[in-house]
Protein backbone atom coordinates (compact mmCIF):
# COMPACT_ATOMS: atom_id res chain seq x y z
CA UNK A 1 0.00 0.00 0.00
CA UNK A 2 1.24 3.43 -0.87
CA UNK A 3 2.06 5.38 2.31
CA UNK A 4 0.29 8.76 2.37
CA UNK A 5 0.92 12.46 2.68
CA UNK A 6 0.25 14.04 5.92
CA UNK A 7 -0.34 18.03 6.14
CA UNK A 8 -1.33 20.62 8.54
CA UNK A 9 -2.53 24.04 7.64
CA UNK A 10 -3.00 26.56 10.37
CA UNK A 11 -3.58 24.30 13.05
CA UNK A 12 -4.36 25.37 16.26
CA UNK A 13 -4.90 23.35 19.22
CA UNK A 14 -6.87 23.85 22.88
CA UNK A 15 -7.46 21.92 26.17
CA UNK A 16 -9.97 23.99 27.48
CA UNK A 17 -8.07 27.56 27.37
CA UNK A 18 -4.56 26.63 27.16
CA UNK A 19 -3.63 26.90 23.88
CA UNK A 20 -1.26 23.84 23.37
CA UNK A 21 -0.44 24.23 19.41
CA UNK A 22 -0.17 27.69 17.46
CA UNK A 23 -0.91 27.86 14.16
CA UNK A 24 1.12 25.18 12.64
CA UNK A 25 1.98 24.48 8.83
CA UNK A 26 3.17 21.34 8.29
CA UNK A 27 4.05 18.65 5.58
CA UNK A 28 5.47 14.94 6.14
CA UNK A 29 6.57 13.47 2.86
CA UNK A 30 5.51 9.82 1.63
CA UNK A 31 8.15 7.32 2.21
CA UNK A 32 10.17 9.29 4.81
CA UNK A 33 10.56 9.42 8.75
CA UNK A 34 9.92 13.15 10.16
CA UNK A 35 11.09 13.53 13.68
CA UNK A 36 9.11 15.87 16.22
CA UNK A 37 11.81 16.99 19.19
CA UNK A 38 11.87 19.93 21.55
CA UNK A 39 10.91 20.02 25.37
CA UNK A 40 8.36 18.59 27.46
CA UNK A 41 5.03 20.34 26.92
CA UNK A 42 5.72 22.27 23.63
CA UNK A 43 3.32 20.40 21.69
CA UNK A 44 4.93 17.39 19.93
CA UNK A 45 2.49 14.49 21.02
CA UNK A 46 -0.35 16.87 20.68
CA UNK A 47 0.08 17.21 16.95
CA UNK A 48 1.00 13.50 16.59
CA UNK A 49 -2.10 12.51 18.15
CA UNK A 50 -4.38 14.73 15.76
CA UNK A 51 -3.37 12.72 12.48
CA UNK A 52 -5.41 9.95 14.32
CA UNK A 53 -7.96 11.79 16.12
CA UNK A 54 -6.82 10.25 18.85
CA UNK A 55 -7.47 14.05 20.48
CA UNK A 56 -10.66 13.22 19.88
CA UNK A 57 -10.98 11.14 23.13
CA UNK A 58 -10.00 13.95 25.21
CA UNK A 59 -12.79 16.22 27.08
CA UNK A 60 -12.77 19.85 26.44
CA UNK A 61 -10.43 20.44 23.78
CA UNK A 62 -11.08 21.69 20.50
CA UNK A 63 -9.12 22.65 16.92
CA UNK A 64 -9.40 24.72 13.92
CA UNK A 65 -7.64 24.64 11.02
CA UNK A 66 -7.19 21.56 8.82
CA UNK A 67 -5.32 18.04 8.88
CA UNK A 68 -5.14 16.83 5.63
CA UNK A 69 -4.28 13.12 4.59
CA UNK A 70 -3.48 12.23 0.61
CA UNK A 71 -5.28 15.24 0.04
CA UNK A 72 -8.52 14.55 2.57
CA UNK A 73 -9.36 16.31 5.58
CA UNK A 74 -9.61 13.98 8.45
CA UNK A 75 -11.66 16.14 10.84
CA UNK A 76 -14.21 16.63 7.84
CA UNK A 77 -17.97 15.09 8.94
CA UNK A 78 -17.80 12.19 6.55
CA UNK A 79 -14.83 10.55 8.04
CA UNK A 80 -15.41 7.01 10.04
CA UNK A 81 -12.91 7.97 12.32
CA UNK A 82 -12.75 3.51 13.28
CA UNK A 83 -11.89 3.37 9.10
CA UNK A 84 -9.33 6.03 9.58
CA UNK A 85 -7.52 4.38 12.69
CA UNK A 86 -6.87 1.29 10.47
CA UNK A 87 -4.87 3.88 7.60
CA UNK A 88 -2.65 4.84 10.59
CA UNK A 89 -0.80 2.58 13.01
CA UNK A 90 0.03 3.68 16.29
CA UNK A 91 2.92 2.82 18.89
CA UNK A 92 3.23 4.08 22.04
CA UNK A 93 5.85 5.10 24.36
CA UNK A 94 5.00 1.76 26.87
CA UNK A 95 5.00 -1.42 24.72
CA UNK A 96 0.91 -2.15 25.29
CA UNK A 97 0.72 -5.69 24.43
CA UNK A 98 -2.52 -7.77 25.40
CA UNK A 99 -2.65 -9.86 27.66
CA UNK A 100 -3.31 -12.54 24.65
CA UNK A 101 -0.52 -14.78 23.06
CA UNK A 102 1.83 -13.71 20.76
CA UNK A 103 -0.02 -14.90 18.11
CA UNK A 104 -3.47 -13.71 19.36
CA UNK A 105 -1.90 -9.89 19.35
CA UNK A 106 -0.80 -9.78 15.98
CA UNK A 107 -4.22 -10.94 14.77
CA UNK A 108 -6.35 -8.93 17.28
CA UNK A 109 -6.53 -6.05 14.49
CA UNK A 110 -7.66 -8.48 11.49
CA UNK A 111 -10.44 -10.40 13.53
CA UNK A 112 -11.53 -6.79 14.91
CA UNK A 113 -12.05 -6.34 11.03
CA UNK A 114 -13.78 -9.16 10.56
CA UNK A 115 -11.13 -11.63 9.05
CA UNK A 116 -12.12 -14.98 9.88
CA UNK A 117 -9.84 -16.79 7.16
CA UNK A 118 -7.71 -19.20 8.79
CA UNK A 119 -4.95 -19.26 6.73
CA UNK A 120 -4.40 -15.50 5.68
CA UNK A 121 -4.84 -14.92 10.00
CA UNK A 122 -1.72 -17.10 9.78
CA UNK A 123 -0.26 -15.28 6.99
CA UNK A 124 -0.36 -11.89 8.13
CA UNK A 125 0.90 -13.12 11.75
CA UNK A 126 3.99 -14.21 10.12
CA UNK A 127 4.42 -11.35 7.64
CA UNK A 128 3.96 -8.63 10.37
CA UNK A 129 6.19 -10.05 12.79
CA UNK A 130 8.81 -10.52 10.22
CA UNK A 131 8.82 -7.22 9.11
CA UNK A 132 9.21 -6.16 12.65
CA UNK A 133 11.94 -8.24 12.77
CA UNK A 134 10.65 -10.47 15.63
CA UNK A 135 9.52 -13.84 13.87
CA UNK A 136 12.83 -15.43 14.23
CA UNK A 137 12.34 -14.87 17.95
CA UNK A 138 8.88 -15.83 18.57
CA UNK A 139 7.75 -18.63 16.18
CA UNK A 140 8.84 -21.43 18.23
CA UNK A 141 6.45 -19.71 21.02
CA UNK A 142 3.20 -17.80 19.48
CA UNK A 143 0.86 -19.26 21.72
CA UNK A 144 2.95 -18.30 24.67
CA UNK A 145 1.92 -15.17 26.56
CA UNK A 146 2.74 -11.74 25.05
CA UNK A 147 3.62 -10.48 28.54
CA UNK A 148 6.58 -13.04 29.24
CA UNK A 149 8.48 -10.69 26.23
CA UNK A 150 11.24 -8.85 27.12
CA UNK A 151 10.49 -4.93 26.60
CA UNK A 152 11.69 -4.55 23.35
CA UNK A 153 10.43 -7.75 22.13
CA UNK A 154 6.90 -6.55 23.48
CA UNK A 155 7.35 -3.18 21.59
CA UNK A 156 8.28 -5.20 18.34
CA UNK A 157 5.26 -7.07 19.09
CA UNK A 158 3.13 -3.80 19.09
CA UNK A 159 4.69 -2.37 16.18
CA UNK A 160 3.69 -5.78 14.52
CA UNK A 161 0.17 -5.64 15.54
CA UNK A 162 -0.21 -2.13 14.02
CA UNK A 163 1.21 -3.52 10.78
CA UNK A 164 -1.27 -6.52 10.05
CA UNK A 165 -3.72 -4.18 9.27
CA UNK A 166 -1.58 -2.45 6.40
CA UNK A 167 -1.63 0.82 7.38
CA UNK A 168 -0.24 3.48 5.77
CA UNK A 169 1.39 6.08 8.29
CA UNK A 170 3.16 4.52 11.30
CA UNK A 171 3.06 7.37 14.10
CA UNK A 172 5.98 6.56 17.18
CA UNK A 173 4.95 8.31 20.30
CA UNK A 174 8.82 7.98 22.50
CA UNK A 175 8.59 4.57 20.94
CA UNK A 176 12.50 3.38 22.36
CA UNK A 177 11.99 5.49 25.69
CA UNK A 178 11.93 2.54 28.10
CA UNK A 179 14.14 0.49 26.33
CA UNK A 180 18.14 -0.45 26.93
CA UNK A 181 20.45 0.13 24.06
CA UNK A 182 20.49 -3.24 22.14
CA UNK A 183 16.39 -3.04 21.96
CA UNK A 184 16.28 0.49 21.14
CA UNK A 185 18.91 -0.42 18.41
CA UNK A 186 17.10 -3.11 16.81
CA UNK A 187 13.71 -0.57 16.90
CA UNK A 188 15.82 2.18 15.40
CA UNK A 189 16.89 -0.41 12.38
CA UNK A 190 13.61 -1.14 12.22
CA UNK A 191 12.10 2.34 11.79
CA UNK A 192 15.27 2.61 8.92
CA UNK A 193 13.63 -0.32 7.25
CA UNK A 194 9.75 -0.14 7.58
CA UNK A 195 10.04 3.77 5.89
CA UNK A 196 10.62 2.05 2.56
CA UNK A 197 6.53 0.99 2.45
CA UNK A 198 5.35 3.69 5.31
CA UNK A 199 5.46 7.19 5.87
CA UNK A 200 6.16 7.17 9.52
CA UNK A 201 6.59 10.15 12.35
CA UNK A 202 8.44 9.75 15.54
CA UNK A 203 8.30 11.98 18.85
CA UNK A 204 11.82 11.62 20.58
CA UNK A 205 13.56 13.28 23.61
CA UNK A 206 16.86 11.92 22.07
CA UNK A 207 18.42 14.16 19.90
CA UNK A 208 21.14 11.29 18.90
CA UNK A 209 18.19 9.17 17.80
CA UNK A 210 16.03 11.71 15.96
CA UNK A 211 19.60 12.39 13.95
CA UNK A 212 20.20 8.61 13.20
CA UNK A 213 16.49 7.95 11.92
CA UNK A 214 15.02 11.28 11.16
CA UNK A 215 15.36 11.91 7.45
CA UNK A 216 13.31 15.19 8.48
CA UNK A 217 13.55 16.79 11.69
CA UNK A 218 11.04 19.00 13.21
CA UNK A 219 11.47 21.07 16.13
CA UNK A 220 8.62 22.69 18.33
CA UNK A 221 8.78 24.97 21.66
CA UNK A 222 5.90 26.84 23.35
CA UNK A 223 3.63 25.10 21.07
CA UNK A 224 5.07 26.45 17.81
CA UNK A 225 6.87 24.20 15.04
CA UNK A 226 10.06 26.84 14.95
CA UNK A 227 11.33 25.25 11.92
CA UNK A 228 11.34 21.89 10.23
CA UNK A 229 14.44 21.28 7.72
CA UNK A 230 16.27 17.82 6.26
CA UNK A 231 17.62 16.82 9.73
CA UNK A 232 20.90 16.84 8.87
CA UNK A 233 20.35 20.56 8.38
CA UNK A 234 18.37 20.98 11.26
CA UNK A 235 21.85 19.20 13.56
CA UNK A 236 24.41 21.31 11.59
CA UNK A 237 22.67 24.44 10.31
CA UNK A 238 19.61 25.43 12.05
CA UNK A 239 18.12 28.42 11.05
CA UNK A 240 16.53 29.66 14.24
CA UNK A 241 18.66 30.27 17.00
CA UNK A 242 16.37 28.91 19.25
CA UNK A 243 16.58 25.57 17.28
CA UNK A 244 20.68 26.06 17.83
CA UNK A 245 20.25 26.87 21.09
CA UNK A 246 18.38 23.34 21.96
CA UNK A 247 19.95 21.01 20.35
CA UNK A 248 23.39 22.16 21.55
CA UNK A 249 22.08 21.59 25.38
CA UNK A 250 21.81 25.05 26.56
CA UNK A 251 17.78 24.30 27.31
CA UNK A 252 15.45 21.39 27.25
Amino acid sequence: MNSFIIETKDLNFYYGNQQALKNINFTAPTNSVTAFIGPSGCGKSTLLRTFNRMNDLIDNTRMTGEVLIDGIDIYSKNIIVDELRKKIGMVFQKPNPFPKSIFENVAYGLRVNGQNNKSYVEYKVEESLKKAALWDEVKDNLKKSALNLSGGQQQRLCIARALAVEPSIILMDEPASALDPISTAKIEDLIYELKKKYTIIIVTHNLHQASRVGDFTAFFYLGELIEIDKTVNIFTNPKDIRTQNYITGRFG
